[in-house]
């Protein structure tokens, strides 16, 4: 028997392939700090937990394929308060963020056509994008110019004939990086000058650490409703990753139509999750405002830590809550291998995402990695040291 082509191009999720290892730590006793998994520790709504308390249908039916107009409206509501006007039909609820994009890959994508991707880029694109036959052409940046990668001439030298669509994660997953005002028009001209789809995956939209940029989304430009799919999510934005509740935004009801027929082949998303993540978008404006206070002393707090580590490089993220950091290390895939089996201080070990699985391009990102700053204050000092202790401890190990 064979695996499909499709499945061997993808690899295991940098975030989670060292799980197995930090169940065997864990069992003998060793306390891991994850700074591998963007997963929020901020408390989730209480209007959450109150929407599924108060569910009282006597049968769980399925929800409409599109998703249920309870939440459609929710979204519409807060697009609303964006300066975004949207049609119910311009708004398809799904299983989280991440089936909005497969389904938006395989609904645009044929063989071996490509995708412009800057990177490094959020690894599960590559897992979208294989799976639906396709091809990325990944746009190089480095941190010397700070991750950035709008500039035109870039943008167009990777454009060929079997260019579908430009991806790019607004704020950056795993840089950080904030695109201008200036900088998303470029590039939403660049889509419609070559006919291309571009999709913005915009989950992390409230969490921009300059007020000059607002909250960003590429929805205001209505002159290119037809090239533009916009990825959201309640996962990050309301601290709800396990709700598992997303959408994909497009006027482009050609599309619309296309993602709906693998809409009907899943049936619908959960009921009551959709129910409860209506809920969400009901809670006031100042919690945003708490939690993006929260992550920029958390980003401040890794930035001055990491300062301390000598050989590190890093560039201060101005958005989302990650960043990227080269570690003096000779590869960072084998230092958190063996963070996890060799290394302890008092009884207490650190977990990240190794950096070379964020990039296409073959041996790039070896000794770099993401940190997702999502820990709380006093935890997320503590797993910072250790990472110090364990980089003094590994280029130790052999002298």
């Amino acid at each position: 028997m064979r695996i499909s082509i499709n499945a061997n191009r993808c690899e295991p999720s940098p975030m989670r392939k060292f799980h197995p290892l930090a169940v065997e730590a864990e069992k003998k006793g060793t306390k891991i700090y994850h700074l591998n998994i963007g997963q929020p520790d901020l408390a989730t709504p209480k209007a959450y937990f109150d929407a599924v308390r108060s569910f009282d249908s006597k049968t769980l039916g399925y929800a409409e394929s599109p998703g249920i107009p309870l939440l459609i409206h929710a979204v519409q509501d807060y697009y609303r308060q964006l300066d975004v006007e949207l049609a119910d039909r311009d708004i398809l609820i799904t299983t989280g963020g991440s089936e909005a994009l497969l389904l938006t890959c395989l609904s645009i994508l044929d063989p071996y056509t490509e995708v412009i991707i800057p990177e490094p880029y959020y690894p599960n694109y590559t897992t979208f994008v294989h799976a639906a036959g396709g091809v990325i052409r990944a746009m190089p940046t480095s941190p010397e110019e700070g991750y950035r990668y709008a500039f035109r001439k870039r943008i167009e030298k990777l454009i060929t004939k079997n260019t579908r669509a430009i991806l790019i994660t607004n704020p950056g997953n795993p840089t950080g990086v904030v695109l201008t005002h200036e900088e998303m028009r470029m590039i939403a001209d660049v889509a419609k000058e070559n006919d291309l789809f571009l999709i913005c995956d915009e989950v992390y939209r409230e969490f921009c650490y300059d007020d000059k940029f607002g909250v960003p989304t590429m929805a205001r430009f209505r002159d290119i409703d037809e090239n533009l799919v916009i990825i959201d999510s309640v996962s990050k934005r309301f601290s709800a990753c396990g709700a598992r509740v997303g959408c994909v935004v497009t006027r482009n009801q050609e599309l619309q139509q296309a993602l709906l027929k693998f809409c009907q082949s899943r049936l619908a998303v959960a009921t009551i999750d959709q129910i409860a993540a209506a809920a969400l978008y009901s809670v006031p404006h100042s919690f945003f405002v708490e939690s993006k206070a929260e992550y920029k002393r958390r980003r401040d707090t890794v930035m001055e830590k990491l300062r301390q580590i000598p050989g590190v490089m890093m560039e201060e993220p101005m958005g989302a809550f990650y960043l990227m950091a080269s570690l003096p290390v000779d590869d960072a895939d084998k230092f958190q291998r063996w963070l996890l089996t060799d290394f302890s201080d008092h009884g207490e070990t650190v977990m990240f995402a190794p950096g070379a699985p964020f990039y296409e391009t073959p041996g790039k990102g070896i000794n770099e990695v993401r940190i997702a700053y999502v820990l709380k204050q006093k935890d997320l000092e503590r797993a910072m040291d250790l990472l110090a202790l364990g980089i003094e401890a590994y280029n130790n190990r052999k002298k």
